[in-house]
């Protein structure tokens, strides 16, 4: 079976291994992710979109652009009811500085502080887009219902994991293994539905 390379454009770590377990369970020996670390001449793509489709798109268009090769990309996002949807597209820097998970966090529990639990209602949206150098691509969504902890628990997962607990589980997401996280995530929902058209899409070049 021929392995077709994919570019997965992140530099974040944990993003990495999870695109690497869920399309290798979805599609075992089809793709060669190959991450950012790669590419290590290209630059961040700014997120200049205003939505996650959008966001998500530019980024797997870029990267399609700068390597040649057919590009993988998410952007994803908690969104929270009592601050009216935000952090939204800005969670990465929601503190001020990308990507720092643990102040970014810290922020939400200090803006939801004395808020009772049936209004911390909150969800996860992923939108993942697949682009190829012949110009086709598609888009999916992913949504994960739940609500916001009072305070961080468990060491796995990335992000605000910490601080998530989906509907109907009283664990958040950094308490899961990486195979419970996976079966019900926003990123898993919409890897699995991009899926077939990615490998459908890889094949027919070639």
């Amino acid at each position: 079976m021929t392995s077709h390379p994919l570019v997965l454009a992140t530099r974040n770590a944990g993003k990495i291994e999870e695109f690497r377990r869920i399309l290798e369970e979805i599609a075992p020996g089809q793709v060669e992710l190959i991450g950012l670390e790669s590419f290590p001449h290209l630059g961040d793509v700014e997120e200049t979109g205003n939505s996650f489709e959008e966001n998500s798109l530019l980024k797997a268009r870029t990267i399609c652009q700068a390597t040649g090769i057919s590009a993988i990309a998410d952007d994803s996002g908690l969104c929270v009811d009592f601050l009216g949807g935000d952090p939204g597209i800005y969670s990465a820097r929601w503190s001020g500085v990308h990507g720092d998970d643990k102040a970014n966090l810290e922020k939400v529990l200090a803006q939801l502080a004395q808020i009772p639990r049936e209004k911390r209602g909150a969800h996860f949206t992923c939108v993942t887009s697949f682009v190829t150098p012949t110009g086709n691509e598609v888009t999916q969504e992913g949504i994960l219902k739940g609500y916001i902890l009072t305070e961080p628990i468990g060491s796995f997962g990335f992000g605000y994991d910490p601080i998530f607990a989906p509907l109907g589980n009283k664990l958040s997401l950094a308490q899961m293994s990486a195979e419970a996280k996976d079966a019900i995530s926003h990123r898993g929902q919409s890897l699995r539905a991009i899926a077939p058209r990615v490998t459908q899409m890889l094949a027919a070049l070639g």
